[in-house]
């Protein structure tokens, strides 16, 4: 096997660790797309920060804590998202985890999550956000936290593995 890199089972507490780096790494990799995409496109990446406010806290969005609130509330949800990744994916497919399909695991399961924010959960709780950013660019932006989160997993196993 080799070249192939084997995450071992770690506890509960080395799960969460790894998971909120996933999360941590992928949710900076958004907002850094997010900006770039914003700026490129004649846009303030504050309104959709304003957005995501708007989203949880609607009365703080237009208040000056709405852009900082946002960004916190992003990185809140992608460390929550990284952790429920990091322990998903070894559970629901053990063999896969440091194998050259674990990245595309991560990635697809991310692309899931976008479609259900973007079709079901965010026109019902803030349809507005959904015209923030073209469909195309947000889902570009869950595909490179996938990344993000699947080289931090990589990562991991390969210290594990003593690489």
């Amino acid at each position: 096997m080799s070249g192939v890199y084997v995450r071992a089972p770690t506890r509960r507490g080395g799960m969460l660790t790894v998971g909120t780096l996933a999360g941590l790494a992928g949710g900076l990799i958004e907002i850094g797309w997010i900006a770039l995409y914003q700026h490129a496109a004649g846009h303030s990446a504050a309104t959709v920060a304003r957005g995501v406010t708007q989203s949880l806290l609607p009365g703080l969005a237009s208040t000056p804590a709405g852009v900082p609130m946002g960004l916190a509330i992003h990185m809140a949800l992608a460390v929550a998202l990284g952790i429920v990744i990091a322990v998903a994916v070894p559970r629901m497919a053990p063999r896969l985890a440091g194998t050259p399909l674990e990245p595309i695991t991560v990635v697809a399961a991310l692309v899931a999550v976008w479609a259900v924010n973007f079709f079901i959960v965010l026109p019902v709780i803030n349809p507005a956000f959904v015209t923030l950013v073209p469909y195309g660019a947000s889902l570009v932006s869950k595909i490179l936290f996938g990344f993000a989160a699947a080289f931090v997993f990589w990562a991991n196993s390969r210290r594990r593995a003593g690489a």
